[in-house]
């Protein structure tokens, strides 16, 4: 389900189908962790910003306000509203993010609420089952992201249990989906295709859940080998497709790129690609250099919300709250093509901030994720023609 269009060394162009909707990669994924963009912004803000997926949390909507009632209201599509393909972390982040909240063992994690300190339960067959339940397009394996640095011997055994935990993930997966929903993926791949007709449509007896894809996800902190140990396990799985995890977690952004370079050898050529939670356009560039596909971080929304706005050109980005702004009258970017840039002055923007108006922020996160949605095009268009590298060197400038 995933085809490499064109390439550049090792960055890559290509397309990966879900029942959602094709995915054009190199792609950022915009993290909607509680089914929402946190700015004020809603799934039809998202199209604006040309999206095409939104990244949501498992251990987040478990808890409130429960995935069994978002499965009862029709799963995450139609709850919040958008049409295109949704990935779900695992939960799995949370084992680092809530470390003083949880206690992991072989069976599980469990975790004291964040909202209101009630004992949780995951375990891995959970995470699916909650994942299924939101009715995501990829899922997540439940793994354990590790803060770093840590000692190798606990790396070492946490990889272990990571993978004996993959394992169980795609049990779970395989027992709930049965051949029927298999045999629904094939007719819905060539739907996709253009290749459907009343004889190859979805039967009735088929199960309503759409196909799911299930990505494993590589650990080991920053020791090499045991990222390539792991790497070489999680690959014989033959998985739909494969991220990097456990980094922009403490370590130097060299030693995530090193850690990316020695990882990549090994990854299916024939799969997509996920760095998790990174990051900075420049970090996106130079991990699409190195043969990445997929990425999401809360840094373009965040930063957004704390008047951070990225532009094109030798600056990158503006803090919208200094005084130089207070009557400049031009756009964020004059050449970007985004709402705000198109409606409202750098002026206007540096008022709503100063003056504490929520718009404020919602109009910062909107430039922000389409800045980020137009560096992918950017990157895909550039392995296209063969300009990557310029693109690349524009960054690192």
């Amino acid at each position: 389900m995933f085809k490499i269009v064109s390439k550049v060394g090792r960055a890559r162009k290509g397309e990966f189908i879900t029942a959602h909707g094709v995915i054009k990669t190199p792609v950022f994924m915009n993290v909607a962790t509680q089914a929402a963009i946190k700015g004020g912004l809603s799934s039809f803000d998202l199209l604006d910003a040309q999206c095409q997926v939104a990244l949501a949390n498992t251990y987040h909507l478990h808890v409130r306000p429960g995935d069994e009632l978002i499965h009862s209201l029709g799963g995450l599509h139609r709850f919040m509203s958008w049409k295109g393909p949704i990935l779900t972390d695992s939960g799995g982040f949370q084992i680092f993010s809530l470390a003083g909240l949880r206690k992991i063992s072989e069976e599980g994690v469990s975790f004291s609420s964040h909202v209101d300190g009630r004992k949780i339960f995951m375990s891995p067959e959970d995470s699916v089952r909650i994942q299924l339940n939101l009715g995501s397009d990829i899922i997540m394996a439940f793994d354990e992201c590790i803060e770093l640095p840590a000692p190798r011997d606990y790396v070492k055994s946490s990889c272990e249990r990571t993978m004996r935990w993959l394992l169980r993930c795609k049990a779970e997966l395989e027992g709930r989906q049965g051949d029927g929903v298999r045999s629904r993926g094939t007719e819905l791949l060539l739907h996709c295709r253009g290749h459907s007709s009343e004889a190859t449509a979805p039967s009735p007896c088929f199960a309503p859940r759409p196909p799911v894809c299930l990505f494993g996800i590589n650990q080991g902190g920053t020791f090499a080998d045991l990222r390539i140990s792991h790497m070489k396990q999680i690959a014989e799985l033959d998985l739909p497709g494969y991220a990097i995890g456990g980094l922009a977690v403490g370590e130097s952004t060299q030693e995530m790129y090193d850690t990316v370079d020695v990882v990549e050898e090994y990854m299916p050529a024939d799969k997509p690609r996920y760095l998790m939670g990174v990051g900075t356009p420049q970090n996106i560039i130079e991990a699409v250099a190195r043969g990445v596909d997929f990425f999401d971080c809360v840094m373009p929304a965040r930063n957004g919300r704390h008047g951070k706005l990225y532009v094109w050109g030798g600056e990158g980005s503006i803090n919208i709250n200094n005084e130089r702004f207070a009557t400049d009258e031009s756009p964020i970017d004059p050449t970007c093509g985004c709402h705000v840039c198109s409606n409202f002055s750098r002026a206007y923007l540096r008022h709503l901030f100063k003056s504490g108006e929520m718009l404020g922020k919602r109009l910062a996160v909107m430039h922000n994720l389409f800045f980020y949605n137009k560096l992918m095009e950017r990157i895909r268009a550039s392995i296209d023609d063969g300009t990557f590298q310029a693109l690349r060197e524009e960054f690192n400038l």
